[in-house]
Order: structure tokens, then sequence, then C-alpha cells
């Protein structure tokens, strides 16, 4: 089921930033710029409208804000239900960016839902396969819920590598982090033949999926000489 081509959902005019994202993002472009000297690979790869989705991995609350820098594009991010209630601020604030509460670990329709019809609207989804944080700067097992929503939207994939988060907020306190260089790798787009909705998905359809993207993942990490060996 895995090939090459196009999206099978049309293009569609991107959606405009909500206030809230435009206001942060233009405050940190500088800031990652100057104090982080924020450094961007593979930009080419990005398509040039939606609908996509990005694939990460991730490390802590800067991956989010790095790549809300990096893409053009407005991001609809997928957020863990422990880090989207993790205060009573942060679901007024996940919802004022457009974000959408969703467990990877385990089925979760009404979330895959939401996060189908931002895609069929043509907007670009930004998921970190791995779920949770990654608490030893490595990169970890994907969570099934990325393969299940690219294959049954089969839109593009753009796998991505961050490097430097890890580093600048480890050992921390307040979560402020230390100026650190930072990179974001934009890998080749993958595309997955789309699955009906009616349709089941095999599992090992949704685990050979999921390797494929934590593939990608980690060899741009690993080309950039990042620990990224996956374990389970």
């Amino acid at each position: 089921m895995l090939r090459e081509g196009t999206s099978s959902l049309q293009a569609v005019a991107p959606s405009p930033f909500p206030l809230l994202y435009r206001i942060l993002r233009n405050a940190c472009r500088p800031i990652l710029d100057r104090a982080f000297s924020l450094s961007v690979e593979g930009a080419e790869h990005l398509p040039a409208g939606g609908p996509f989705i990005l694939a990460a991995n991730h490390h802590n609350y800067l991956d989010g804000v790095v790549l809300a820098v990096a893409v053009p594009q407005k991001i609809a991010f997928l957020v863990m239900p422990s880090v989207y209630r993790a205060t009573p601020l942060h679901p007024p604030f996940y919802r004022h960016v457009g974000s959408i509460p969703i467990n990877l670990e385990r089925p979760d329709p009404g979330a895959i839902k939401r996060t189908l019809r931002v895609l069929e609207d043509g907007g670009v989804i930004g998921i970190f396969p791995e779920g949770p944080f990654s608490l030893e700067g490595r990169l970890v097992q994907g969570q099934p819920g990325v393969a299940l929503i690219a294959l049954r939207a089969g839109v593009p994939v753009v796998p991505v590598g961050l490097l430097g988060t890890y580093e600048a907020l480890a050992e921390r306190r307040w979560h402020l982090p230390r100026p650190y260089p930072l990179t974001v790798r934009f890998g080749r787009t993958l595309s997955f033949a789309r699955i009906r909705r009616e349709a089941r998905i095999p599992r090992a359809l949704r685990q050979e999926v999921t390797r494929r993207i934590m593939g990608e993942i980690a060899h741009l990490l690993l080309g950039a000489g990042a620990p990224a060996q996956q374990r389970a």
C-alpha cells in the first residue's frame, strides 16, 4: 500500500493564522534566529500548499514553537491529552492556536475525525508520532496513530528531524531554554495509498507505515549526528 504520488485530497487555500498563533510566531521568530541560530534544511521538500502532515521527533514544548516558525503555513498540532490539560490555562491556549487533543496510544475516533476534517479543508497537521516527550534525548518507538491518520487521509507526509531542542531545555528550571543551536531538517515527502474510512486497516499495514515514517525521521537525525536509535 506504500506508493509515490500525489494526495487524493485536492489542495485548498490554507486557513488564516489564528491571532494568538500569529502573535506568538512573530514574537518567537527573531528570538530563535538570534539567540538560537535557528537553521532550516530541506525546506524545498515542503509542499507549496496543504493538505499535508508533518511528522517530527519530540523532546519538549520547543519542538512545536520551532516548527511553527519554520513552516510558512499554519499548523494544527495534535497534542496528547496529558499535555493539553496540564494546567487550567492549557486547554484555552491550545484551542486558540488550533491544536487538537488526541490519544495516539489507543483509538480516538473523535480526534481522528477532527484531524481529517482539517486536512480535507486544506490544512496542515503537525504530529509527534512518539506521543509523550522523549525524556532521554533519543527517538523512541512511534505510536500507531500517525499511520492511521496518514492512511485515512492519503495526503503527503513530511518527516522532520528536530535537533537541539532537547539540549536547550535539559535540566533547565522553570522551562526556560538556554541558548543552543537549533536545526529543523525536512525530509522527502512520503505518500501512502488512501484507505476508505469504512474499510479496516490491517495491523501489519499500520505497523509498516509507522516504521517507514519513524525510519525517515531517524535518518534525518542520524544524518546530523544526533542520537536517533529507536527503542521499544
